[in-house]
């Protein structure tokens, strides 16, 4: 790798949650500190594939997004920060992409399958949705970035953005790196209903901007061990969602540790545990809310930084575009 470049981004389709911050949040936040370049997009392209009969709630969330971003510690004098649609070069990129992947490639690829059957696609799935991993792809190398904060569930994508440039530099000559992903120490954090993710689209989340009142709400309805029925019946830890949490969030291990060992032998309720995860959780969203609430005080200071930022990754784009045309021996003029 000649430089250590970080690109990472998140569609916006709602605000982020607990899963975006330990998936990748995280992550970005220690990258941008130790890459020689950081990238973060907001991916309203990608968001349209499967929202472009809704535009507006593309558009609206991508001052929720960047928020969130900026509340857990994203930093843009570190991190160019810049909207997706807004550099047409990852469009061309994606043209020229799509030249090197099979139809039945992008079939294959276990994200988009998942996906496909969550939004119950089947054969009729937008063109525009099918293809995203290209697309992702472009999103990637367009600042030639060699190093992807993702979630367990987008391995696959980087492994397909990886096939894409073996392919153009066999075929073209040199030109892009191999792409590590980076997953975060919580590879896949379950939803509130025992789900094996944290999904919007499933309304099992707790956001990054929740109330005190909605945290504690969500918990107390949080799946534990449905064959726990009295405080005094041995419970499972295996698969219980506040556990989960627990391991992931709370910093006194020790503590959590001597809870399993009771709950699994019986005489812990489910509401002391559930009280003791609402404490934890409000230490760790509480600091995010409040700088989220000072800093979507001035959206137009929000929207110059995505601007400038986007001026920026523009300037990167058109550099990487017009080496890949020059690789395809399209440079006419």
């Amino acid at each position: 790798m000649s430089q250590k470049t970080v690109l990472t981004g998140d569609r916006p389709t709602g605000r982020l949650h607990l899963g975006h911050l330990v998936g990748s949040i995280q992550n970005r936040i220690k990258l941008q500190n130790e890459a020689d370049k950081a990238f973060y997009m907001i991916a309203d392209v990608q968001a349209l594939t499967d929202n472009a009969d809704n535009p507006l709630k593309v558009r609206s969330n991508v001052l929720e997004v960047a928020l969130d971003n900026l509340a857990c510690g994203v930093d843009p004098t570190k991190t160019t920060m810049f909207i997706q649609s807004q550099i047409p070069e990852i469009a061309e990129l994606t043209i020229f992409f799509l030249n090197l992947v099979t139809l039945a490639r992008l079939k294959r690829n276990p994200t988009v399958k998942d996906e496909m059957k969550q939004k119950g696609f089947g054969e009729d799935v937008p063109a525009g949705f099918l293809i995203y991993p290209v697309s992702q792809a472009a999103d990637i190398l367009f600042c030639k970035a060699n190093i992807v904060p993702v979630g367990e569930d987008q391995k696959p994508m980087i492994e397909q953005t990886n096939e894409i440039v073996d392919d153009f530099n066999r075929i073209y000559g040199q030109t892009f790196d191999h792409v590590k992903h980076l997953v975060g120490d919580v590879g896949r954090l379950v939803g509130t209903d025992g789900n094996a993710k944290m999904s919007k689209s499933l309304n099992n989340c707790i956001y990054l901007s929740d109330s005190n009142e909605v945290i504690e709400e969500k918990v107390m309805q949080m799946y534990t061990d449905p064959t726990h029925i009295h405080v005094e019946d041995p419970g499972k830890v295996e698969g219980n969602a506040v556990f989960a949490y627990l391991d992931v969030f709370d910093p006194d291990t020790k503590g959590v540790a001597e809870l399993k060992a009771q709950y699994e032998k019986g005489g812990l309720g489910d509401v002391v545990l559930k009280k003791r995860l609402v404490g934890v959780l409000h230490d760790v969203i509480n600091p995010i809310r409040e700088r989220r609430e000072y800093l979507a005080q001035d959206p137009k200071k929000i929207m110059q930084i995505l601007k400038e930022g986007t001026e920026e990754a523009r300037r990167v784009a058109a550099k990487t575009l017009a080496e890949v045309k020059e690789a395809i021996k399209i440079h006419y003029f």
